[in-house]
């Protein structure tokens, strides 16, 4: 495309845009297209202001890469707003840093049983000591997490008290989100961006509130799936496996996406028909009843049911809210018991176990709608590399069936892929980045792979993307699961890999092969004194699956094996683990 010669624009400007036009595709230049519309909209909106600027420092703890997302859009927001600002990990500053700023705002996800993520761990036991420095500026929070666990958003919860305790003046109230996140993060950036308006500092307001959070559009995103054709399923499992494991490849043609080894593919599935009759049966519900969402669209409650809410996810949350709903006399007696007696209860069960146990006449479908959340998205560790295979993305899922209180259960989202769509269907898809789990930006480095299991997914993408590239480092993988005959995921493809040089070592460990069960950190230990040289020749260590039990104990016995090997006082073998934590030559990929 060339530019006319009359353009108001300098000729280095001109050939600079030519050329991002002709390099760009037609989705790439319709998101520019929107950008320069929102800036021509910013600058018209733009009123004069003092000339200091507020500094807001934007504090994220991240596992998956969605806190530090969010941060970034809420940067947007704030620099529209002509206000100074610096967005940071919780895994590069020190609290003694942060305590000095005038504003913060604290984006943060929780983890397992309400534990920090694990890049803010260091950061988060610091502002929790009794003797942490005091804060004297303003501060809000927002708080990611899942409500299906008992401790919901507690580490932003822990924040949020601990600030007001060292000092801080709280914006505005905490927002805690569950997974379905972006909404009530645009209401709480909202209301955070409107209170530093009032400030006394406040400065040149750039855009109009309506419109402080808006960006331009991507073509496809998150909030605007793309609808990715399943081009393939292949039942990894050998014949005679407890287990059924799938490889699966989806089209990107036409998306825009891209990714890099380590980041993970998102698809929204649909309830299986079997959970919906359940349900509906349970609450003695008409299936052609009219419900409405809360977009305001209009459907029949099986549609509703089927494609928009999660009916398979129970807490005490939930239980407490249809409580208040139809007040129910056993219930409620059941709820003021001991936590643990409600915290039993709600193992393995699901809103339809809760329509059965504690029945209620008259329930109407609209209200037994409101407290069910919309089905969440399900991500998974991306097991390609896109270099070798242009436009697809493929995913290792193992699916899930089994058997609760009677009742036949399964993973929603492994079960409708492997069931309930066939080659040539789609799936509404998003790609997520995770800066978290990345290769060595030198190919030549070493690495060291531990993924049992479908944890092995990421180390596909790993080693294909640097077979594509003819990299000549050294890589290790260590894979474990149940069968040699039956389980060896991807086994041909490792293989070959070995052969060509471009895996270097594997170490198998098949738990049910033997009397006496052998797992991946067995395997590590017998191989103690190699791991250690490999760390101490600058190898990157990953770890990629259970996060409950295989990576905890995968990470004591790296600890050990620093400690015996290297000679080291276990607490300076802690310590040495933690610097590899801290210079991401150490990365997790836990779920």
């Amino acid at each position: 495309m060339q530019i006319p010669n009359h353009a108001p624009i300098s000729q280095d400007k001109k050939k600079a845009l030519e050329l991002l036009l002709a390099n760009s595709t037609p989705i790439e230049r319709a998101w520019i297209a929107g950008y320069l519309s929102a800036l021509d909209a910013q600058v018209t909106n733009t009123d004069i202001a003092p000339n200091k600027p507020q500094e807001v420092t934007i504090l994220y703890g991240s596992e998956s890469g969605n806190s530090e997302g969010l941060a970034d859009e809420a940067k947007k927001a704030v620099k529209a707003r002509g206000m100074k600002t610096s967005v940071m990990s919780m895994a590069d500053v020190k609290w003694s840093q942060i305590a000095k700023v005038d504003t913060l705002l604290l984006i943060t996800s929780t983890w397992g049983d309400g534990d920090p993520p694990e890049t803010a761990v260091d950061f988060h036991a610091e502002v929790m000591k009794k003797d942490a420095a005091s804060f004297s500026g303003d501060f809000a929070v927002c708080a990611l997490g899942d409500v299906s666990y008992e401790k919901f958003c507690q580490t932003g919860k822990d924040f949020d008290q601990q600030l007001e305790k060292l000092g801080g003046r709280r914006l505005v109230p905490r927002q805690d989100c569950d997974v379905d996140f972006e909404e009530p993060f645009q209401d709480w950036l909202k209301k955070v961006v409107e209170e530093l308006d009032k400030q006394e500092d406040s400065v040149t307001v750039v855009a109009s509130p309506s419109s402080v959070v808006a960006e331009p559009q991507e073509a496809y995103s998150k909030k605007n799936p793309f609808p990715a054709v399943l081009n393939e399923r292949i039942l990894l499992n050998g014949r005679g496996s407890s287990k059924e494991t799938f490889h699966l490849e989806f089209s990107l043609d036409g998306s825009g996406y891209t990714y890099e080894p380590g980041d993970v593919f998102a698809y929204t599935p649909k309830n299986a028909s079997e959970d919906v009759e359940a349900v509906l049966k349970a609450g003695g519900f008409d299936p052609s009843s009219e419900v409405t969402l809360k977009s305001g669209e209009k459907k029949a409650l099986s549609d509703a049911l089927t494609n928009d809410f999660d009916i398979t996810t129970l807490n005490k949350s939930v239980l407490q809210k249809y409580q208040d709903l139809v007040e129910s006399a056993k219930l409620g007696e059941f709820l003021k018991d001991e936590a643990s007696a409600v915290k039993d209860y709600l193992w393995g069960r699901q809103p339809v176990d809760m329509l059965s146990d504690f029945p209620v006449k008259g329930l109407e479908p609209q209200q037994f709608l409101g407290l069910m959340r919309k089905i969440p998205p399900r991500l998974y560790s991306i097991a390609s590399s896109l270099k070798a295979h242009p436009d697809e993305v493929h995913l290792t899922i193992a699916v899930v069936r089994y058997e609760s209180h009677g009742r036949k259960r399964r993973g929603v989202a492994s079960t409708y892929v492997a069931d309930r769509i066939d080659v040539g269907d789609t799936v509404p898809s998003f790609v997520n980045r995770n800066k978290n789990f990345k290769l060595p930006e030198d190919y030549n480095t070493p690495i060291i792979m531990v993924g049992p299991g479908t944890g092995v997914a990421p180390f596909r993408a790993f080693v294909e993307e640097r077979a594509t590239v003819g990299a000549k480092g050294k890589s290790w993988l260590f894979f474990g699961d149940q069968h040699y005959s039956y389980d060896f995921l991807y086994q041909l493809e490792w293989q070959d890999y070995l052969k060509d040089g471009y895996l270097t070592k594997l170490d198998l460990a098949f738990s049910r092969d033997q009397k006496h069960k052998v797992y991946v950190q067995n395997r590590m230990e017998q191989q103690a004194k190699e791991i250690y040289d490999w760390l101490e020749n600058g190898a990157h260590f990953y770890v990629c699956g259970d996060a409950q039990r295989m990576a905890g104990d995968v990470h004591d016995m790296l600890i050990n094996i620093v400690s015996k090997v290297g000679e080291k006082p276990f607490e300076d073998a802690i310590s040495y683990v933690k610097d590899l934590q801290k210079s991401k030559r150490y990365q997790r990929d836990v779920y």
